[in-house]
């Protein structure tokens, strides 16, 4: 457990070191808010749970409104505090689906997406979200989209370029894109790429060093791997787990270490529904992994991001 600093905003109390996103200087370990769906029925340690990562140092939350149909987001809008200076960064691309087979639908084109605007600003009770990221279907682990949902990039960024104007979003982000796309998207200033991506499935490194030229944030998620069955785990790792017991800390940890080593643009945003695992995963944030550690994760094989199909 890492200890409380007396000010969020102070350096020593920055989770993982300092980072750069949207032009501001965040702590290089955020939260990723999905997980807090599992405390449907308990909105006070929800509530809780925010707020520890607030007084933690935690100043940048990952969230959508098809996170139960702005459950989420209305949970950060009610911890969110005077005093909690905090980036909140959500992602359109998708809508709820309450009832369905799967929790959301791709929503792509254009109209969908100042639709979803609208949406992320009511429920988050804002005038303005800060950044927004487009979630794409062109990398990583996607879900089959009908014709009307496969849009041009062009017009989807001149829709979020044209909300950005008026003033309903501050910066763009992209989510789940190839290298291609994202070269594409330089020209509107994009600020940060969320692909899936981890020690053990590392297919996007060519994304990753894209993002490095161009002083872009890179937010993995999944980045411990096994998000659906059949899909390599980092903690299952035998150096994984030798690293952790050489320096006393959980397979867990020593995974979301390797990513800030790796490259100084990796902004983190892990998830979880628990307090102690979200203190286990800050306190990741001050693990040194030295060269020969470093060496031996590196040489874990890389894996499919996408499980095989039968």
């Amino acid at each position: 457990m890492i200890p409380e600093a007396a000010s969020a905003t102070s350096s020593a109390s920055r989770p993982g070191g300092a980072g750069l996103l949207a032009g501001r200087t965040v702590s290089r370990i955020g939260y990723g808010a999905m997980q807090l769906e599992r405390l449907h029925d308990d909105r006070p340690a929800a509530i809780a749970l925010l707020r520890r990562a607030f007084d933690l140092g935690v100043d940048h939350v990952d969230t959508a409104h098809f996170y139960g149909n702005g459950f989420v987001n209305g949970l950060i809008r009610e911890a969110l505090r005077p005093q909690d200076d905090v980036l909140v960064v959500t992602k359109v691309g998708a809508m709820s689906t309450l009832g369905g087979p799967v929790p959301f639908r791709m929503a792509q084109r254009p109209e969908e997406l100042r639709v979803s605007i609208e949406a992320e600003l009511a429920s988050l009770g804002m005038e303005r979200v800060p950044v927004v990221n487009l979630r794409r279907m062109d990398a990583g682990m996607t879900i089959p989209a009908p014709d009307e949902q496969k849009v041009d990039l062009d017009d989807q960024l001149a829709e979020l370029t044209a909300l950005r104007d008026a003033g309903k979003i501050g910066a763009i982000g992209l989510s789940s894109v190839s290298v291609e796309v994202t070269r594409r998207a330089l020209p509107a200033g994009i600020v940060c790429v969320q692909n899936p991506y981890s020690l053990v499935a590392r297919d996007d490194e060519d994304v990753l060093k894209l993002c490095t030229e161009e002083q872009i944030a890179w937010v993995p998620y999944f980045p411990l791997g096994g998000a659906i069955p059949g899909l390599a785990r980092v903690t299952d790792e035998p150096a994984v787990i030798a690293a952790s017991e050489r320096l006393g800390c959980t397979p867990a940890q020593v995974g979301l270490a390797w990513h800030l080593h790796h490259s100084p643009q990796t902004l983190l945003i892990p998830g979880t529904a628990t307090i102690a695992h979200l203190e286990a995963n800050l306190a990741a944030g001050a693990i040194a992994l030295d060269a020969e550690t470093l060496a031996a994760l590196d040489a874990i094989p890389t894996r499919p991001m996408t499980p095989p199909r039968h």
